[in-house]
């Protein structure tokens, strides 16, 4: 089973997309994704200039010696590029080797180790009125755990919520966009929005909500230590995570968990943070973390010190991604949540999985492989349309403080 080619498809079905194609000299073809959201060309570039070409001919079956080879063998490691280019090598690896096999992933990491997989949607609105009706709305629809986010009364524009009444989507427009943001009128105002979940909505749901990087590790203390009466599932992405020493501070001034890791791409970036615990659960998504090869490790790692998973799953990654995911999530034993934002409608035509989600829960079936079927000639109907996330400054025009 020697690798034949190594291609690249980058599309963009409702977003952006890059997805890495293998062929076997024996038929065989496996899907990965590579997306990196604003930097998907840099990913395919990586892919098809650099690592491509080494791969011709090496045996499809060897994934971790093949993982090695894309990882140690070149001088420059690391970074979101890197391991998003990594990752979709990997899961492509994974699913062909599975399908050669006649098996799904998730038999081939051990099988399951749960009968499905606790999935939270996000709830938004411009108001807080707004916010709470779409929450109770998707628990009427099953759901057993909530994002809540809403605008912040004074600032323009949240990332996390939609623009008017369109479905949210963070990636919007081809330059990046400048947003406004205001750090003390969302410390006053957060509080009332998850007071006011918890007084409409109740108990029986568990209740997360997301940062973005936003607060320094003492207003992040701050913030978590007023969440506490309201039993919050986790406060998510609450400080910038290139110091992982600085959750230490706000581990010392809050009991409320702590999510963070989608921007993280490898075990060196969470070592500490992990075998401190400083963190309670660790987002670091398939696509953005080295692959399904890699990612296993930083789990295995997390669940000797008591961290649990909470993989990103927002819709710049694939179906594809999220299949690596769901993969993970069914066979570890420290599975903690699963986030899942959902898809444009033309993201279907090209991107068919086997996966279910009903109810606010995810199970998978036995299809071969990653279960996730990809339509070359319908992406090819979706040429790619680059977009960008947001820049904030703050009020008076610089950057963040933090």
């Amino acid at each position: 089973m020697r690798i034949e080619s190594v291609d690249v498809l980058v599309c963009s079905p409702g977003r952006a997309f890059c997805t890495v194609r293998i062929a076997t000299d024996d038929g065989l073809v496996g899907y990965g994704d590579g997306t990196l959201n604003g930097r998907e060309l840099a990913v395919a570039s990586y892919v098809a200039d650099h690592v491509a070409p080494t791969l011709v001919g090496a045996d499809a079956s060897r994934i971790n010696d093949i993982w090695q080879y894309c990882y140690r063998g070149a001088y420059w490691r690391r970074g979101p590029v890197t391991m998003s280019a990594i990752s979709a090598i990997d899961q492509a690896l994974w699913d062909l080797n599975a399908k050669a096999l006649g098996v799904p992933v998730h038999r081939l990491l051990g099988g399951r180790a749960r009968d499905f997989i606790t999935a939270y949607p996000h709830c938004t609105g411009h108001t807080v009125e707004a916010a709470l009706t779409d929450a109770a709305a998707r628990l009427a629809e099953g759901y057993r755990a909530l994002r809540v986010q809403a605008q912040v009364p004074g600032v323009p524009t949240a990332y996390g919520v939609a623009r008017g009444d369109e479905e949210y989507e963070p990636a919007s427009s081809v330059l990046p966009d400048v947003e406004e943001w205001d750090t003390g009128a969302y410390l006053d105002f957060l509080p009332e929005l998850i007071r006011a979940t918890r007084d409409e909505l109740g108990y029986g749901f568990e209740l997360l909500h997301d940062s973005h990087h936003r607060l320094s590790p003492s207003q992040a203390g701050w913030m978590g230590r007023r969440l506490e009466p309201y039993r919050m599932f986790w406060l998510e992405d609450p400080t910038p995570e290139e110091d992982q020493r600085a959750f230490a501070t706000v581990r010392s001034l809050t009991s409320c968990p702590i999510a963070v890791g989608e921007v993280w791409n490898s075990v060196h970036d969470c070592q500490h943070a992990i075998t401190e615990r400083l963190i309670d659960y660790i987002r670091i998504p398939v696509t953005h973390g080295g692959g399904l090869t890699h990612l296993r490790q930083i789990l295995a790692l997390a669940d000797v010190y008591g961290v649990r998973s909470g993989l990103q799953g927002a819709s710049d990654i694939s179906p594809i991604g999220q299949a690596a995911n769901f993969a993970l999530d069914w066979t570890i034993p420290n599975f903690g949540m699963q986030e899942y934002m959902g898809y444009p409608e033309d993201t279907w035509r090209v991107f068919t999985p086997h996966y279910r989600l009903e109810g606010g829960v995810i199970t998978l079936d036995g299809t071969p492989g990653l279960g996730v079927e990809f339509d070359e000639e319908a992406a090819a109907r979706y040429p790619y349309e680059p977009r960008s996330l947001p820049v904030n400054r703050l009020r008076d025009g610089g950057m963040y403080d933090w």
